[in-house]
């Protein structure tokens, strides 16, 4: 038997969109400032020598250039003053994460609730500052060292530094504004843009190559055909649940006795969504995007860290596989899904699983059930991260096609739809309490009493 609330959310039409008005602000906000990221990333560096700058990119195209311009929504490309992109927050995240599992300090901060929370968000931001002030001072002294620009020199490298850390931060700034005052989601949104504008760039290009001879018709087919089982199984993954019976014994509200319920806690098959491929690309990202603009002029460490650790290398595919299993589960146990936590909500709400008791023991269970569900989880984002990465390697095929961008595109997509269905069933429950007031404050004409 549906509840009222599966019923509501089940007949929820998107004819509904005109009537919630909050709604559609949210809406128009999030795609403003979406507008304002990509009109960012045509604005370039002072001093850069365009033609330069767009033969180079024309021969890195291939290897980390390409990813990094996906992730960046082409900003690399045309080095513009959002070139750093969002990768230095998410760096700076995952180490700050990583400092409340195992620092003292940061343990206790998680503890101290909204206050606490905004401290780690205060420190994240610190972080970001420091890795982009590090990597846009990599960048700046490897364009002038691949000839990048038109004038060298101190001058030019405060300019850079200001420029794309004052990028990032702005980028920062609008991730947080959109999770706050649009549709949610901000920082997963500004990614998802910045990957969906250049796809039809990518498509005329594969394209005009399938029309060359540069890759042959077969592959062509094969590729859309991956395309499509991959958003397939993102699909159908993203929506799979493990649901946990829970049971609430009877319990006695003054005279009255209530008959114990019964319920489902959903456990997603996977709980970090897109998070984990985001951590681990941005972590190889970051120490080749100090050597990507250096050319000739890499320095021996740089140059067996790109030989070994680029795109399509056997250590790269490894330790890609390596870091999406790794912080599969380490957000899921310290983001997504908190065993303790959900535990001891389950023991205040005197709800408890079948044959488990409550507290400790209701926690060791659920950690080994997350576990288990985790290693299906992280087996197909390794895979949908993975296959699609080799394949690309192989026959060609542009970073807009692998892996990692259409799961961060599919997910994106449902999490966003998930969003504006969750406001609109919302705006239906303002609705219906505003006439339930309406009703009540009617009254019929008033009629003397008798004396």
């Amino acid at each position: 038997m549906a509840s009222a609330a599966e019923q509501m959310a089940a007949n929820l039409s998107w004819g509904a969109l005109g009537k919630a008005t909050d709604l559609r602000q949210r809406i128009f906000f999030t795609v403003g400032l979406l507008i304002v990221y990509r009109l960012g990333t045509y604005i370039p560096v002072p001093g850069i020598d365009g033609g330069a700058l767009r033969d180079f990119m024309a021969q890195i195209s291939g290897g980390i250039g390409g990813m990094l311009n996906m992730f960046t929504g082409g900003a690399v490309s045309r080095m513009g003053i959002f070139a750093l992109g969002i990768m230095p927050y998410i760096s700076a995240s995952i180490i700050v994460q990583l400092m409340t599992s195992s620092v003292p300090k940061f343990v206790q901060l998680q503890k101290e609730g909204e206050q606490g929370r905004k401290k780690i968000n205060q420190y994240t931001r610190y972080g970001t500052v420091i890795l982009a002030m590090f990597q846009s001072y990599g960048i700046a002294v490897s364009l002038e060292s691949g000839g990048l620009v038109h004038e060298s020199g101190m001058f030019f490298r405060i300019a850079c530094v200001i420029t794309l850390v004052g990028g990032t931060m702005f980028l920062m700034w609008l991730g947080e504004q959109i999770t706050a005052r649009g549709i949610g989601n901000g920082i997963s949104l500004i990614i998802f843009v910045g990957i969906v504008a250049e796809i039809p760039a990518a498509l005329a290009k594969f394209f005009s190559q399938g029309r060359s001879g540069a890759i042959s018709t077969p592959v062509i087919l094969s590729v859309i055909l991956m395309i499509i089982l991959v958003i397939a199984a993102v699909v159908f993954v993203e929506r799979a649940l493990r649901k946990i019976h829970i049971q609430y014994p009877r319990r006695q509200v003054g005279m009255k006795m209530y008959d114990g319920g019964t319920s489902n806690l959903p456990v997603k098959v996977n709980p970090a969504g897109v998070i984990p491929a985001i951590f681990a690309s941005s972590l190889l990202l970051l120490p080749l995007s100090l050597s990507t603009f250096s050319g000739a002029e890499t320095g021996p460490i740089m140059s067996v860290v790109l030989a070994y650790f680029g795109p399509g290398q056997p250590l790269y595919l490894l330790f890609y596989v390596a870091m999406i299993v790794f912080f599969s589960y380490f957000y899921t146990h310290n983001v997504a899904f908190k065993v303790e936590e959900v535990a001891d909500n389950l023991k205040s709400q005197n709800g408890f699983v079948q044959g488990i008791r409550p507290g400790a023991k209701t926690a060791d269970y659920l950690y080994y059930v997350v576990n288990r569900i985790l290693v299906l989880g992280s087996a197909y984002l390794a895979a949908i991260c993975l296959l699609p990465e080799i394949l690309r390697t192989q026959f060609a095929v542009p970073f807009y096609f692998g892996g990692t961008s259409v799961l961060i595109v599919v997910s994106v997509t449902m999490d966003t739809i998930n969003q504006v269905q969750s406001h609109l069933l919302a705006h239906q429950y303002e609705g219906l309490i505003e006439k339930s007031q309406l009703r009540g404050k009617k009254r019929g004409p008033r009629v003397p009493t008798r004396r």
